[in-house]
């Protein structure tokens, strides 16, 4: 035979528990309509946590509720919650006494007989006991909450420090853009008068530079810091307070000095004996108003909560949307630092085409350096001797201007050479005459 499986719901709402038996294979989704009937509560709105704080996964049967081998019929539960509240307007008005407990309640010295005493105060200790379950049940509910909050607080320090780890990364990289950029600038600066010179790749670079000015605005993430470390001051606060501890233990006393009296009525020799119930009405009056208290502050540590998971939940978009910025602009970083780059090694390949050229001049003047004077000085056409430096290299070529000047210190040497072995021909014909 098919096992019956009943989950036992506290809406934390209205402190009321609803039970529902489950259908073999009911979903989640299924379990949720019968629960707005019951509740008003729409499915939306709806939040089942277990009592580890775990949210009910909606992909999964709804006999997920149930937990095997539970000790009693409510030693388990479901913990409802509206996600449209953050403020809950407990406490409620306790659970309602029985006639007979009510009539002692009424009038605490009216006198009855021992026997009929036992029956009403027993009901007056269960009566007692339930209002302290009530506030236990409602304190694994706060519990619940707190574990849930603690659970979305672990995700938003985990996107926070994701978050953190990007900035600072485009931040490095930021940095080395900006200082590589303006030293490609300085030098093309310096040489862009007598070398290489393209307005539109200068141009292009002054935009790289701005641009990058731009991404930085996608690293400053200091007002959600601001608002992260605000959060989590006040998640240490609430898990600090004494509220988010049990605090059922007047309610566990009076229950123990009613069972006490109850005890001692027994014990007493079932006679035609009368007596009243004032020490019984006192210890409910007690725990009733012991529970008002503990609950009032329950729900108000409870809507503390509430609040700050909602400020969770409002926070985790907008970090991503700041994970995303940061991305595009870090992207944006390395396509320009990517293009500056191809830039510069084109800029190479026009300076090695162009000192390609002038090996080819400096291979011809040394080929003419054994030549006769009148061979590698020709005369002009007017008669005059052209200048011995007019095919050195010149800073038109687009050469670095260090390396233009390294390439013209070479000619020098070699026309130096040249004018020395002249000189020693002379020297020779004029001893031989």
């Amino acid at each position: 035979c098919t096992l019956l499986q009943i989950v036992h719901i506290l809406n934390m709402t209205s402190a009321k528990i609803v039970s529902f038996l489950l259908h073999p294979e009911e979903s989640l989704h299924s379990l949720q309509i019968r629960i707005e009937f019951e509740t008003g509560i729409s499915t939306g709105n709806q939040e089942l946590l277990l009592e580890t704080g775990i949210c009910l996964d909606p992909r999964k049967p709804a006999s997920q509720c149930v937990i095997d081998g539970v000790r009693g019929w409510d030693s388990y539960m479901v913990y409802l919650f509206d996600k449209s509240k953050t403020v809950y307007d407990g406490p409620f008005a306790s659970r309602s006494l029985s006639d007979c407990v009510n009539y002692i309640v009424q009038d605490s010295k009216i006198q009855l007989p021992v026997p009929q005493l036992r029956k009403v105060w027993a009901e007056a200790v269960h009566y007692v006991i339930g209002l302290k379950e009530d506030y236990s049940r409602l304190f694994q509910g706060q519990r619940a909450a707190m574990l849930s909050l603690l659970r979305y607080n672990a995700n938003l320090i985990k996107m926070k420090n994701n978050m953190v780890s990007a900035s600072q990364q485009l931040k490095a990289k930021l940095e080395f853009f900006h200082q590589s950029i303006r030293l490609d600038l300085e030098r093309y600066s310096d040489q862009m008068a007598y070398g290489i010179s393209s307005e539109k790749m200068l141009k292009a670079w002054k935009e790289m530079e701005e641009k990058a000015s731009q991404c930085a605005q996608a690293e400053d993430i200091g007002y959600l810091d601001e608002q992260i470390m605000a959060l989590h001051t006040e998640i240490v606060e609430l898990q600090k307070s004494p509220y988010a501890r049990r605090q059922g233990e007047v309610m566990e006393s009076l229950e123990q000095r009613a069972i006490d009296l109850y005890k001692q009525l027994k014990t007493r020799p079932p006679d035609h004996a009368y007596s009243d119930s004032t020490d019984m009405v006192k210890i409910i009056v007690q725990t009733v108003q012991s529970q008002d208290r503990v609950l009032k502050e329950l729900f108000g540590h409870l809507s503390k909560l509430l609040g700050c998971k909602q400020k969770i939940i409002d926070l985790l978009p907008k970090i991503e949307v700041a994970l995303n910025n940061i991305k595009e602009a870090d992207n944006s970083v390395m396509q320009m630092q990517g293009k500056r780059q191809r830039e510069i090694w084109h800029l190479l390949k026009i300076a090695c085409t162009q000192s390609s050229s002038r090996s080819l001049v400096s291979s011809s003047l040394e080929g003419t350096a054994s030549t006769p004077a009148a061979m590698w000085l020709p005369q002009s056409s007017s008669g005059n001797v052209p200048h011995p430096l007019s095919s050195m290299a010149t800073p038109e070529d687009g050469e670095d201007f260090v390396r233009v000047i390294e390439e013209n210190l070479n000619y020098l040497e070699l026309f130096s050479s040249i004018l020395q072995e002249v000189r020693q021909e002379q020297n020779n014909s004029m001893m031989v005459s």
